[in-house]
């Protein structure tokens, strides 16, 4: 299908949020290139089209094999000035098509192969971030997550870092990995600890596995937003509880669909979500994984969904609506994005 070019081109110049972007999923193909050079890492491609073409799982069968890309990213992101530079450049690449507010989401003790602690990864992504923002005029944090399938002990170490740098670039704690047998609820202690020092908190759940994951990640864990939630739709009392409480949905629709979380874009629970009233962001997940922006995204749901640019805007503020950050910050955040959309009329 063509793609309406004044669609996208107004799509593209929106004010725009990336609430849900893995560090490790959004590393430019060249830069990979270029650091597995220099730090002598094998690669299993030489051509850099043969690895953007493996690296965009075009031809994923699941979850499982989704993941096994992030092998090849993390292998060069294992010092600090590699893990800043990948910081750095998606700020960049986020800022170009102008999202104004983006969250970073990466685990630390990942990129600790080398020998780098987890202390000093953290500072380095926080350290490209901040270039960026004086650069390109993006702001945005990180957040820190826990593995699932990794002793629930790293997780409480992983929250006690993301304490140690609450207001000094960590936004917010969540809980990454397979699903399926990995339950949240053996985390809950990590999540204890940050609530506790008044962090917020998403957790991917309801991706891959049931709504019996939503229920943990919100009951257990204390979740302020869901990353994916696809099966929420099994537990209706439990979407009417995240209804009733804003707790946003953190859409991220191609990776859903190359991951095989859904069957296709149109069988996607997103517009049965917005009708029924959730609370819901658009987000790219893996840009380079899943070749994708948020402009991407945001017009993915506008041709499956049958969506009006007016329903484009009113996805846009509610992912503002919910991003980590000060209740007055995102208020002013929020009332200059929708005097910003105000000045696109209706298409």
């Amino acid at each position: 299908m063509a793609i309406d070019k004044k669609i996208w081109d107004t799509i593209y110049a929106f004010p725009k949020v990336d609430l849900h972007c893995h560090l490790d999923g959004s590393v430019r193909p060249e830069t990979i290139m270029e650091l597995a050079l220099e730090n002598d890492i094998s690669m299993p491609y030489d051509n850099l089209n043969d690895l953007i073409s493996y690296m965009h799982c075009k031809k994923c069968t699941s979850l499982k094999d989704y993941l096994k890309r992030f092998d090849i990213t993390l292998s060069v992101m294992q010092n600090p000035q590699a893990i800043e530079r990948i910081a750095y450049e998606l700020c960049e690449d986020a800022a170009i098509e102008n999202v104004k507010w983006l969250e970073i989401r990466y685990s630390p003790i990942l990129h600790t192969e080398g020998g780098m602690k987890t202390m000093d990864n953290l500072e380095s992504v926080i350290r490209g971030v901040r270039r960026a923002e004086r650069d390109f005029g993006i702001q945005g944090g990180v957040i820190v997550c826990g593995m699932r399938s990794f002793n629930p002990m790293i997780s409480v170490e992983l929250a006690e870092l993301a304490v140690a740098y609450k207001n000094r670039g960590v936004i917010g704690f969540d809980l990454a990995g397979p699903e399926e047998n990995y339950p949240a609820k053996d985390h809950e202690g990590a999540f204890r600890l940050v609530l506790k020092n008044n962090i917020n908190i998403t957790i991917h759940a309801g991706e891959a596995y049931g709504s019996q994951s939503i229920h943990q990640a919100v009951h257990y864990c204390g979740a302020h937003r869901i990353g994916h939630g696809t099966h929420l739709p099994e537990d209706g009392g439990l979407m009417n509880y995240i209804n009733d409480h804003r707790i946003c949905l953190e859409i991220c629709l191609t990776s859903n669909l190359q991951t095989k979380s859904v069957s296709s874009v149109e069988q996607h629970p997103f517009k049965f979500f917005r009708d029924y009233g959730l609370r819901l962001s658009l987000n790219t997940d893996n840009r380079l994984m899943s070749n994708t922006s948020v402009t991407n995204e945001l017009y993915l749901a506008y041709t499956a969904f049958n969506l009006d640019i007016e329903d484009i805007k009113s996805i846009i503020i509610d992912g503002f609506k919910s991003a980590f950050i000060h209740h007055r910050e995102r208020t002013e955040l929020v009332k200059g994005v929708a005097k910003e959309l105000e000045k696109y009329v209706r298409l």
